[in-house]
């Protein structure tokens, strides 16, 4: 079987969300032809690709933040057609109307399929005056109506970033045989301008299309416009006609494609109400590497009976304070008690934050005089001398703690359920589907409830010890690499055997097989044709 698999600043490269399951996945099906088609988010990331198995026919990479004019001009005819397409575009946009937005979406790929680039189109006075209609038409917001001309200008560059894709050479079958249009399922490692080559591949040429989210694209859009991104804030007006395309973009991704599997039931609740319905949604797990943490999580050293341990991303979301103010309640009720923050990565500013925090927090202590302070609080580095690997940051406590406001599937906390680890989590995102039971959950920017859940674990060594062994069955039972393989193998095979929309094939399974595809005289029609009837007077 042959997957397109389609990435957006993941996989192939050294860097990104979707690198490592993708990854995990393509290697756990070796018996598959795996075709990647990567959009990339900048230049360097494009210079670190990882290496990639055998199976992996080709890859195709186009990048979304260089300049992409080339050079081509349309004529007035098609000028005439790129204006109507597009005037329904930004409709469907301002106005929230499905219809006209999705007309207008598959009118401008059609064009571009037939005509090239739609850079200079895009970007030319005819679209920023249709955007412009369409902005003080009835039906739009209050905020997209007073939309100025800069507002307008920033917006149609963002639009013809995202619709890149459009323009792309990737749909038709070349001559050696490969193209979106070719393969047997297009699998989409994120929704959002990710999953639009799939969509579009779906369009022309009846490809089953497949959709994974473990971060809900739309969610992460709305997040990084109040206060969980980073960067220059856009104008209010450009935010609210983003949000508009994202939502427009992802419903008609929800309602076409062919199967979609959210991460966890948070993902698949935002799915549901973006309009996807349930006959085609499954949960899957991300897949982890159980054996990474299967020294920590079996041995019987429980760890430092008065450690806690928080690994992650330093950063607000991760509400590091929160969990600072927390650790001194709990050193008020238990002298003895450390903290140990191990970084995967940090935001420098908070992290600086946190640090200064710490400091005022809890003066260094000294047993006498003469003795060199220490901290409780320790600020760590998974790959320092301290913890070589994650297994062995987790494995530094007895109880592993998440303080994060907002979480989509909490990667951490399933690592530390592999290790055997009893955790005390925030009320976030998929946190109580994770858990399940097997650790404490409290509500977010809640310090004394945080803390109260740590002393709780911290004085009682039977419970931690008994939810550590429960985390651990339930994360082997869910979250392995082996789970996840194993969905997308039926799931790959569900959607071949269902069929598709293809003209050639008519919708049936294997109406082209596959020798058909190697260089050779049996790819010439007569391998069809039937041997002759030896009673028959031809063959006397």
């Amino acid at each position: 079987m042959r997957i397109g698999l389609l990435t957006e600043g993941g996989y192939p490269y050294a860097t990104g969300e979707a690198r490592l399951w993708c990854d995990r996945l393509v290697r756990g099906l070796p018996q598959h032809e795996f075709e990647l088609y990567a959009l990339s988010r900048s230049a360097e990331q494009e210079r670190a690709r990882i290496p990639l198995p055998q199976h992996v026919t080709h890859v195709r990479t186009a990048p979304l933040w260089a300049p992409a004019d080339d050079g081509r001009t349309y004529s007035r005819r098609e000028r005439r057609r790129f204006a109507d397409c597009f005037k329904e575009l930004v409709h469907g946009i301002c106005a929230g109307a499905p219809d006209p937005f999705a007309a207008g979406l598959y009118g401008l790929a059609g064009l571009a399929r037939e005509q090239g680039g739609l850079y200079a189109a895009l970007r030319s006075e005819s679209a920023v005056r249709a955007l412009e209609a369409a902005c003080r038409a009835p039906g739009a917001s209050r905020t997209v109506q007073a939309a100025h001309v800069a507002d307008l200008l920033e917006f149609v560059d963002e639009l013809e970033c995202m619709l890149r894709p459009l323009s792309l050479d990737w749909y038709e079958e070349d001559a050696r045989g490969e193209g979106l249009g070719a393969v047997d399922v297009c699998h989409a490692a994120a929704g959002g301008v990710a999953a639009l080559p799939g969509l579009l591949a779906k369009r022309f040429f009846g490809v089953p299309l497949l959709v994974t989210e473990y971060g809900v694209q739309l969610r992460a859009h709305y997040l990084s416009h109040l206060g969980a991104g980073q960067g220059e804030e856009p104008r209010p007006a450009v935010r609210a006609l983003l949000a508009a395309f994202h939502l427009r973009l992802a419903s008609e991704i929800y309602a076409r494609a062919d199967f979609l599997t959210p991460g966890n039931a948070h993902a698949r609740r935002w799915q549901e109400r973006c309009g996807a319905t349930r006959d085609r949604l499954r949960t899957v797990y991300p897949g982890m590497e159980a054996d990474r943490f299967a020294t920590v999580g079996e041995s019987a050293e429980r760890g430092d009976p008065d450690t806690l341990v928080w690994v992650g991303r330093v950063e607000p979301a991760k509400d590091l304070i929160a969990l600072l103010h927390a650790f001194a309640e709990v050193r008020r009720a238990e002298p003895r008690a450390r903290l140990r923050i191990f970084a995967t990565a940090a935001d420098p500013g908070y992290l600086a934050d946190c640090r200064s925090l710490a400091a005022q927090l809890f003066p260094d202590e000294a047993a006498d005089s003469v003795t060199v302070g220490e901290n409780p609080v320790a600020f760590e580095e998974i790959g320092g001398p301290n913890a070589p690997s994650a297994a062995e940051a987790y494995g530094a406590g007895r109880v592993v703690v998440l303080s994060s406001v907002i979480e989509g599937f909490p990667l951490t906390l399933a690592e530390a359920m592999l290790c055997g680890r009893a955790t005390v989590s925030t009320d976030v995102g998929a946190v109580r589907e994770v858990i399940g039971g097997t650790g404490l959950v409290v509500p977010p920017r809640n310090p004394r409830a945080l803390a109260e859940a740590c002393l709780s674990l911290l004085g009682d060594a039977e419970r931690a010890e008994r939810l550590g062994a429960a985390a651990r069955a339930r994360a082997l039972e869910l979250f392995t690499v082996e789970q996840n393989v194993a969905a997308f193998q039926e799931i790959y095979l569900r959607l071949l055997a269902k069929g598709s929309g293809r003209p050639d094939g008519g919708g049936i399974p294997f109406a082209r097989p596959p020798e058909a595809r190697v260089p050779g005289h049996w790819t010439s029609p007569t391998w069809a044709k039937p041997a002759p009837d030896p009673t028959s007077e031809a063959a006397v």
